[in-house]
């Protein structure tokens, strides 16, 4: 079973590629919000209708001093095509080796069409000024659930 983080828990801090190949790293942006959102692959239709929604509510999200980042296992080069694509406006992340997936509890055991299979679990949190986990959502699903973020975290 994978270990779930929890509102007050520290978020586990990381340093990973965007699809520039610049280096990100978590605890930079300490002082200020963070929404950090996990999803399975880049180009497939849940994970495209959640990240054009995120950039669709970019401006809602910077004016209210959130930084919005998008994590999947593909590899920066995908994450590069899929950001011009679908013109995204968001911080799209690489974590090819799933470590940090894992240590967010956004990788394992999930049931996909009636199996249990291993993988990307759909997740968002929200991360305080101090690093520290506001918000965890665990097996969200991709339509809608930006406009229910914006709701939640009393943004509209």
């Amino acid at each position: 079973m994978t270990t779930r983080l929890q509102p007050g828990d520290q978020a586990p801090d990381f340093t990973l590629l965007d699809d520039h190949g610049n280096e990100v790293t978590l605890s930079d942006l300490r002082g200020g919000k963070v929404i950090v959102y996990f999803y399975p692959a880049a180009m497939t239709p849940g994970c495209t209708r959640e990240a054009c929604d995120f950039t669709a509510e970019r401006e809602t999200f910077d004016q209210s001093g959130y930084t919005v980042l998008g994590i999947s296992p593909d590899k920066p080069e995908k994450l590069a095509t899929f950001r011009e694509k679908e013109s995204l406006e968001i911080t799209l992340l690489s974590d090819p080796d799933k470590e940090v997936l894992r240590a967010w509890g956004a990788f394992g055991e999930k049931k996909l069409y009636g199996k249990v299979i291993e993988g990307v679990i759909r997740s968002t949190f929200v991360v305080d000024e101090e690093g520290r986990i506001e918000v965890a959502q665990y097996n969200i699903k991709a339509t809608g659930h930006v406009e229910r973020l914006i709701r939640q975290l009393k943004l509209s």
